[in-house]
């Protein structure tokens, strides 16, 4: 079974709780530090694999139709579906549903909740229908309890109930089948579709614990000018990819050569469930060599994210050298030069102090320290996914 690529994001209330700020605007473009709110979330969905967008705008539609038409993110399809009156959450989804996937991401455009998404995405079992992602916070009265058994949501109650507890996170796993059970026109999905899923038990819930803010107030909105690009700041795990995440049969280019190392797909997902950015670097000598160009590699690595998405795991860019001394000028990208790894820190928000290298070769790990950070030498006789668990537990303590 395969895995959505398509997200779908509401943009189409009006956020009247920030008052004049939205008279103009339409709460999701709002700044927050340097870009809008909206260019978060859209960002967090392309880099794990979402880049089939829906916009569902209503109020100030036009502003987000412009949005959309401008946005500078190469490679994302990013569309803007506009209701002609208000809807509601469910009336916004019949309403796109010509356009949407058997399975499909549904976030709200106010809220930014940092979680993997490919995990959530992973095909429903059974009957279920929605899947939501849950947030564990101190206080539940301003957003309404969860209560879940195992991952079954048995309850959603109404705002009110004061302490620890699971919330909604804004963010949902749909097959487009839920549709059928909401009326025409006007509908709720919390008031009209959830209640009778929960009574079906056709919906089931996951906790992350991932950065979470809902700008829906002004005080998390000033709060939001400040952590939301912080929270693009997090650590890197630098891997090579033959001989750490598949056998170096030497020169591998194709998809039927791809053996995969045993624990290396549940190591990116451990990664990514821990919050780090993945980035592959390799050396790709066979290019130089004639053996295959740029663009088989390039369809290697599609091919391997594909598989990596399967399992819930997602690598965020890929590097790899096309040089060989042997055969053109000296460059500084082949491993032991540092050049790939610097350029992932130039181009990403990584925060250097946690980051580290794996490899199983001494020019990996000469790479690393010439870049400034710790290099981890991975043997045969290793699991990566016990390796990677054992690195995480190390960094965060």
């Amino acid at each position: 079974m395969s895995i959505t690529r398509q997200a779908v994001i509401l943009v189409g209330g009006q956020g009247t709780r920030l008052g004049a700020l939205t008279v103009q605007t339409p709460k999701p473009l709002l700044k927050v530090g340097r870009q809008p709110f909206l260019s978060y979330v859209i960002e967090s969905l392309f880099r794990q694999g979402f880049d089939d967008i829906l916009l569902l705008a209503g109020y100030q539609a036009d502003a987000v139709a412009q949005f959309a038409s401008e946005f500078p993110l190469s490679g994302v399809a990013l569309r803007c579906v506009v209701e002609e009156m208000p809807l509601g959450t469910g009336g916004a989804l019949r309403h796109a549903r010509e356009l949407l996937d058997d399975h499909f991401i549904l976030l709200n455009g106010d809220t930014l909740f940092d979680i993997n998404l490919n995990d959530l995405a992973l095909p429903v079992i059974g009957e279920g229908l929605v899947r939501v992602a849950l947030r564990r916070v101190p206080d539940t009265s301003r957003y309404g309890r969860i209560v879940l058994a195992g991952e079954k949501i048995t309850a959603m109650q109404e705002k009110g109930f004061s302490g620890e507890g699971l919330i909604n996170g804004g963010v949902y796993l749909l097959a487009k089948g839920c549709l059928d059970f909401l009326p025409e026109g006007r509908s709720s999905l919390e008031q009209d579709l959830f209640p009778r899923l929960i009574e079906d038990q056709r919906i089931g819930g996951r906790e992350y614990t991932g950065f979470f803010l809902d700008i829906g107030i002004p005080v998390d909105f000033e709060a939001a000018q400040a952590s939301v690009p912080n929270s693009r700041l997090r650590p890197a795990a630098f891997l090579d990819r033959d001989g750490v995440l598949n056998e170096d049969t030497h020169y591998v280019f194709r998809p039927e050569q791809v053996r995969w190392i045993e624990g290396a797909k549940a190591a990116v997902k451990q990664l990514n469930d821990a919050g780090y950015y993945v980035f592959v670097v390799t050396n790709q000598a066979g290019i130089a060599r004639g053996y295959y160009d740029g663009s088989q590699v390039n369809a290697l690595h599609d091919w391997m994210q594909q598989e990596l998405r399967m399992v819930g795991a997602h690598v965020d860019a890929f590097y790899y050298c096309p040089h060989h001394p042997d055969f053109g000028p000296t460059c500084s990208c082949r491993k032991p030069e540092p050049g790939m790894i610097l350029r992932a820190l130039e181009e990403w928000p990584v925060n250097i102090k946690q980051s580290v290298l794996i490899g199983d070769k001494e020019s990996d790990i000469e790479s690393a320290n010439r870049a400034g950070i710790p290099g981890y030498r991975f043997e045969s006789s290793q699991r990566l996914d016990r390796l990677i668990r054992e690195i995480i537990e190390t960094h965060r303590s």
